[in-house]
C-alpha cells in the first residue's frame, strides 16, 4: 500500500465533529440561559454562529452518515444525530432571525432525543464501548439525549418557567463539556496515531 492509498484510508474527521458537537450544546445552552434571564440582545448575538455551526454540523454529519471510512458503526451513532442536530440548528437560528416562532423545532429535538437514548442502549449492549471510552461516550449520549428530551420546555414562556430554561441550559452545558473533553483528547491521541503511519 503506498503512502497516498493510506492517506485517504485516514481521513479522521471525528475529533473536529465533537468540536463543532461542543460548539452546538453551548450555542444551546446559551439560548435557554439568555431565554430565561430575558436578554433579546445576546440571544440575537447568537443567530450567526448558530446558522455557521449548524451548517457544518449537517455536512460532516451527511458526509459521515454515507461514506464514513472508518470501522464500526459511527456512521450511525454519531454522524446521523450531527446531521439531524446542524439541520434544526441552522433552521431554528433561520427562522428565528425572520421573527418566527421555534418553539415547534423542539419536538423534532425531541424525537432525536429518543434516537440517542436509543444508541445510548446499543452501545452498551453491543459492546461499541469499553472501559474509559464507554463511561465518555455514555456520558455524551445519555446528557445529551436528556437535553433534546427536555426541550419542549421551549413551549413555556420563559419568565414563567425560568427554572426549566436554567436547567435544560444547565443539562447542555455538562454536555458541551463532555464533547469537548472528548473531542480534545481524541485530536491528541489522533495526531499521535498519524505520526506513526508518517513519521
Amino acid at each position: 500500500m503506498n503512502s497516498d492509498d493510506m492517506t485517504a484510508e485516514f481521513i479522521d474527521s471525528l475529533a473536529v465533529m465533537l468540536l463543532a458537537l461542543g460548539m452546538t450544546t453551548a450555542v444551546g445552552s446559551m439560548y435557554f440561559l439568555f431565554s430565561a434571564l430575558g436578554n433579546e440582545k445576546k440571544i440575537q448575538s447568537l443567530l450567526f454562529p448558530a446558522a455557521g455551526i449548524g451548517v457544518f454540523d449537517f455536512l460532516s454529519g451527511f458526509i459521515m452518515s454515507f461514506t464514513w471510512p472508518l470501522p464500526s458503526s459511527y456512521n450511525m451513532l454519531f454522524g446521523d444525530p450531527l446531521l439531524m442536530a446542524g439541520l434544526l440548528l441552522t433552521v431554528s437560528a433561520i427562522a428565528y432571525y425572520k421573527h418566527y416562532d421555534i418553539s415547534s423545532v423542539s419536538i423534532l429535538l425531541f424525537f432525536l432525543g429518543i434516537y440517542i437514548i436509543i444508541e445510548s442502549v446499543g452501545i452498551v449492549n453491543y459492546h461499541l464501548e469499553t472501559g474509559n471510552d464507554l463511561l465518555a461516550a455514555m456520558g455524551l449520549y445519555v446528557v445529551d439525549g436528556i437535553a433534546a428530551l427536555l426541550s419542549p420546555v421551549m413551549f413555556i414562556d420563559p419568565k414563567k418557567g425560568k427554572a426549566a430554561y436554567i436547567v435544560e441550559a444547565a443539562i447542555l452545558a455538562i454536555g458541551t463539556l463532555i464533547a469537548l473533553f472528548i473531542g480534545y483528547t481524541a485530536i491528541y491521541g489522533h495526531l499521535l496515531d498519524f505520526i506513526k503511519y508518517f513519521p
